[in-house]
């Protein structure tokens, strides 16, 4: 019996390893001789570095850079020396996760930082550098990753616009002469899910700026000044990126990597399965357990046991899901190569509790899950 357990995080309670480690001590529980691959799995989002690293004997660096406001951040990414690839996620650098509520502001707030990390990426030699755009707090079109790697964003009176995505509406030239020279010999990926363009009303600023800070009027200044940046990006550049799909994805910077990195677009649970060698550890598997926190509907766009399930689907192996939760719509999976689908709780709990009870009700749940698969077996 081969079973590869390929999970996602479950937020705030255990990381992708550890959910992967709890699952493999249950079933061991029942099948101690059982071949369990351990494949801790990431959509690009949130703990996408730290799911690579895990299976990929990767290791952390960090760096000190300029948080969305300004401000210096300690910032974490991931590097794969033997590929000579780097792993970044923006949200290190450049997140809402370092702003409190009170000080979000989608119409200054900068990707600097991010740009600081891809600089220290190319200083570690890298050739391919992996950027996973999610839970940025920025607007500013990528703006402040590209000043970071030497691009200047000038005014009619050819000075330098200060941060952020407002001020795009002044932007009267772009100059690219002292872009990073090593940039050209690098292989950028965007690990992203959206599709949406850079401007109008499905684009940055309308979809995602107001959980960033921005009210009605300054989603459609914000809308103007990046439409604004993107023509005298065409004008540069000889093409016209806006529309991409993705290149509105985190405020803008897929805009920026596409039209100025030459980046190509990946699902972020296909880049981490690429990485990660899940097609290969597939082979000769009998059966999957992937999870997540909540397993619904939202799933379908991307997240983890979706991708996971497309893969295995591919090798004809069968899926299921421990989730913490089971969501609206959970069954549409079943479409999808999912086979079928299990919450963890063992009777009624608050969400803390079960946060801090996950460990021992994954153990538990995949001690049943075997002992029924080992019953139908028969």
């Amino acid at each position: 019996m081969k079973i590869v357990i390929a999970p996602d995080s479950f937020k705030d309670s255990l990381s992708a390893q550890g959910v992967a480690q709890a699952i493999a001590s249950g079933l061991r529980e029942v099948w101690p001789d059982a071949q369990l691959v351990e494949c801790p799995m990431a959509d690009g989002g949130e703990g996408t570095i730290e799911a690579v690293l895990a299976a990929c004997d990767g290791r952390w660096m960090q760096n000190q850079v300029t948080g969305p406001l300004g401000h210096s951040v300690q910032a974490q990414w991931g590097w794969l020396a033997e590929t000579r690839t780097a792993i970044i996620e923006m949200a290190m650098a450049s997140g809402l996760q370092l702003l409190t509520l009170e000080q979000r502001d989608a119409t200054v707030t900068t990707t600097y930082g991010t740009g600081e990390l891809i600089a220290a990426a190319l200083d570690a030699g890298a050739q391919r550098i992996i950027l996973a755009i999610g839970g940025s707090a920025t607007n500013d079109a990528g703006t402040g990753m590209l000043a970071a790697l030497g691009a200047r964003f000038l005014d009619s009176q050819d000075e330098p616009l200060p941060p952020g995505g407002l001020a795009l509406a002044k932007v009267a030239r772009i100059d690219v002469d002292h872009l990073d020279a090593r940039l050209k010999d690098v292989q950028f990926e965007v690990a992203a899910d959206v599709n949406n363009p850079l401007c109008g009303p499905h684009g940055a600023s309308h979809i995602f700026g107001p959980q960033k800070g921005a009210s009605p009027e300054q989603v459609l200044a914000l809308d103007a000044a990046l439409k604004h940046f993107a023509e005298h990006s065409a004008q540069v550049l000889g093409r016209d990126e806006s529309e991409h799909p993705g290149s509105g994805a985190a405020g803008g910077m897929g805009f920026a990597a596409k039209a100025y990195l030459n980046a190509s677009f990946r699902p972020g649970v296909e880049v981490v399965a690429d990485l990660t060698g899940l097609a290969d550890a597939l082979q000769g598997a009998d059966l999957v357990i992937t999870g997540e926190g909540r397993f619904d509907a939202q799933t379908l766009r991307g997240k983890t046991p979706f991708g996971v399930a497309r893969i295995a689907q591919r090798k004809q192996v069968p899926v299921i899901v421990l989730a913490g939760t089971l969501g609206d719509g959970y069954a549409d999976l079943y479409e999808h190569g999912i086979s079928a689908a299990f919450a963890l709780t063992s009777g009624p709990m608050t969400l803390e509790q079960a946060c801090s009870n996950a460990e021992t009700l994954l153990h538990d749940r995949a001690r049943d899950l075997a002992r029924v698969w080992r019953l139908a077996a028969r």
